[in-house]
């Protein structure tokens, strides 16, 4: 017990120490740049206070529960005893893809900051982007990505190989992409990459190169993220070429119908 909260009291140290620089910029603007007194004083510091104790409570939750529950799942998953050997010594990953894939599509759904711009996105566009049909095209992103992610540390084939492949097909579909969702397809890449979705990722991929013979958890551990960031880009595109395609065949029936 006494360990677990010394622990807790190191985080909350070292993580003052990370949040200091960005308390002394913003305050630095306030009283030396714009030079008026900080509106609402009391509310902004009880703020800070409470996202210091949320992000010490976070971190203190990723070290005992998120990273080794992801990497205890990877191994579970890796068994041998559970994956199966054929009469040619081939194992069958397929419900380590399926965990994969539902992994990036759960987390996506939950993540805050995806919400956050979804909410924003539907605003602006009054009512064009649906919140949920965002919010579901990314996670349906998320979870091809990290699907194939997942392939690529079993098979051992180097990450550059489908990143580059991948933006190249990023940058044809942007060609053909409605103009007005570019932008936000590009910021709906990053926006997955964020606090649940980072820890459960990063635990699962270090966690499979770990388990699986012939693995280097650093050359293959990492790399899952980069997936969770790339592969949203096209679902969010592909997702406004199929709506933009099924209003352009609505708007052509109607017309029909009313010509005759």
């Amino acid at each position: 017990m006494s360990s677990g909260i010394e622990h807790f009291f190191n985080t909350l140290i070292a993580t003052a120490r990370d949040v200091l620089p960005i308390v002394a910029i913003m305050f630095g603007f306030q009283f030396l740049v714009i030079r008026r007194k900080m509106p609402n004083l009391r509310a902004v510091v009880t703020g800070f206070i409470l996202v210091l104790l949320g992000l010490t409570f976070f971190l203190q939750g990723l070290e005992q529960a998120l990273f080794p529950l992801g990497k205890l799942m990877a191994q579970q998953l890796t068994a041998p005893d559970f994956l199966g050997l054929n009469d040619g010594g081939e194992a069958h990953y397929f419900w380590l893809y399926v965990f994969a894939a539902a992994i990036g599509f759960s987390t996506t759904i939950a993540e805050p900051s995806l919400i956050a711009v979804a909410i924003k996105a539907n605003e602006v566009s009054s009512g064009a982007v649906g919140t949920w049909g965002l919010r579901i095209a990314v996670a349906i992103g998320v979870a091809f990505g990290i699907a194939l992610g997942t392939h690529r540390i079993i098979t051992g084939t180097p990450v550059h190989y489908y990143i580059i492949a991948g933006y190249i097909f990023v940058v044809i579909q942007t060609l053909f992409c409605p103009k007005q969702i570019i932008a936000l397809a590009y910021d709906s890449g990053g926006v997955t990459t964020s606090t649940v979705t980072v820890p459960l990722v990063a635990a699962l991929g270090l966690g499979l190169s770990s388990s699986i013979p012939g693995r280097n958890p650093l050359l293959d551990g990492f790399g899952l993220i980069a997936f969770a960031s790339l592969f949203p880009i096209m679902s969010v595109m592909a997702y406004a070429q199929l709506s933009e395609w099924q209003a352009k065949r609505e708007l052509k029936a109607k017309s029909k119908r009313y010509g005759r």
